[in-house]
């Protein structure tokens, strides 16, 4: 009976550990969070769906906009049309958007893509390393690099309009 009871505790225990990292995530997935910054950008090379190296680094005198989605990602499928606009609003500013996908199946990825076409480069991130080395936490995460090649600007998930702080960012970047 002592055992049984022990057993209850500690499953009662794992579970209620269990639910409530659950819901941290959800948290952290679902609710927008801004914040400004200033350290280094991790350099990283990840290849284009075409194959193509693209380093961060040789972007350096860029704005650039670095965007971690993915196809199952309800709010990140809401933003790409919005930061494709945007994208075609500033490109000639000196701005980049790359379009880091983390999907592990790269049929859904292209799927979504073939339904909602971007211009800008999307890069192949599908094992998570270029995601890890900016210790991203949230769908989607959108970080604003600056021509020194320093993280300047944070922002985690979306929420419709929130697409008015991205260009409030970029100008302001461009504007250095």
């Amino acid at each position: 009976m002592k055992k049984l009871i022990g057993t209850h505790i500690k499953d009662k225990y794992m579970k209620s550990s269990y639910i409530l990292a659950l819901i941290t995530a959800c948290l952290l997935t679902f609710s927008a969070h801004a914040g400004d910054m200033n350290k280094p950008a991790p350099d990283f090379t990840a290849k284009t769906l075409s194959g193509e190296n693209v380093r961060l680094k040789d972007f350096r005198g860029k704005v650039v906009m670095v965007n971690f989605w993915a196809s199952w990602c309800g709010p990140c499928r809401q933003e790409m049309p919005l930061i494709e606009k945007i994208y075609k609003d500033y490109k000639k500013s000196g701005f980049v958007l790359l379009g880091l996908n983390v999907d592990g199946e790269a049929d859904e990825r292209d799927e979504f893509l073939k339904d909602t076409p971007v211009s800008f480069p999307i890069l192949d991130d599908s094992e998570g390393k270029v995601a890890d080395l900016f210790g991203n936490e949230a769908m989607p995460s959108t970080y604003f690099v600056d021509r020194k090649g320093n993280i300047r600007h944070l922002h985690k998930g979306y929420k419709k309009g929130e697409e008015r702080d991205y260009i409030k960012q970029i100008k302001k970047l461009i504007a250095e």
